[in-house]
């Protein structure tokens, strides 16, 4: 509104009316103000109360407490981990060392025969010459006692033995590799170090009773070289 008591511009003056609009958002202004300030006081009073009945009950917690010490995820974790299927105070049956030397021979890649196999194996070689005998122990076991008419081929010294035992292992069909037998994993060394030289996986068999077994079973063996002439029943 403008109001003017002389006909001079300068002379009047303005005065401008409050506007309805500007009132109305300054009044929420203050509402919205003593709302958040009513909140906050709750907030506090109930924190308060709630600290204060936590005091005062039986069953309070002890704030001071830790109640998650370290540790605990492990031994959370540790009691999970027990395999399904295991029953509370009974042990896994423990693989024999014939179950433990099959399971080794699949993961080389390696063919495992029994006794009955070797013997039938055996009985072939003498019928061809496709069939062949690697005995992979010492010179001096070797010399006490051999399958008849098996090469020896020490693992741990394959230099001396490749140039007498490579080219028969080529030309052959089958090829059977023994060592004492049980725990003794001198066969699958011996059958590994051919298999890298070249020879096929389908002609590689190991004898996993070994000469032990062979000779419990009271079958021929070789004293002295190969083809010593000196074959004898064992244990006798």
């Amino acid at each position: 509104m403008i109001s003017c008591k002389t006909k001079s511009i300068t002379g009047c003056r303005i005065r401008v009316k409050d506007h309805p609009i500007q009132s109305v958002v300054t009044n929420r202004r203050n509402a919205v103000g003593r709302i958040l300030l009513e909140a906050a006081f709750v907030a506090v009073a109930g924190i308060a109360l709630a600290f204060a009945a936590n005091q005062i009950s039986p069953r309070g917690l002890a704030l001071a407490r830790n109640y998650f010490p370290t540790g605990t995820n492990n031994a959370v974790r540790s009691a999970t981990s027990v395999p399904t299927g295991r029953i509370a105070g009974t042990n896994p049956a423990t693989p024999s060392p014939a179950q433990q030397l099959a399971v080794q021979m699949k993961q080389d890649g390696l063919q495992l025969i029994d006794s009955r196999r070797a013997v039938r194996l055996f009985h072939d070689s003498h019928l061809k010459e496709g069939v062949v005998f690697v005995d992979a122990r010492d010179e001096s076991h070797y010399r006490e006692g051999h399958i008849p008419g098996a090469y020896e081929f020490d693992p741990y010294h394959p230099e001396q033995y490749f140039p007498a035992v490579l080219p028969v292992c080529q030309a052959a069909e089958q090829i059977v590799v023994y060592c004492n037998g049980g725990d003794c994993d001198d066969s699958q060394t011996a059958a590994l170090l051919l298999k890298d030289v070249g020879i096929a996986n389908r002609k590689l068999f190991v004898y996993g009773g070994g000469i032990t077994e062979w000779t419990n079973n009271h079958l021929p063996v070789e004293t002295g070289g190969r083809n010593s002439g000196n074959p004898q029943n064992a244990n006798q």
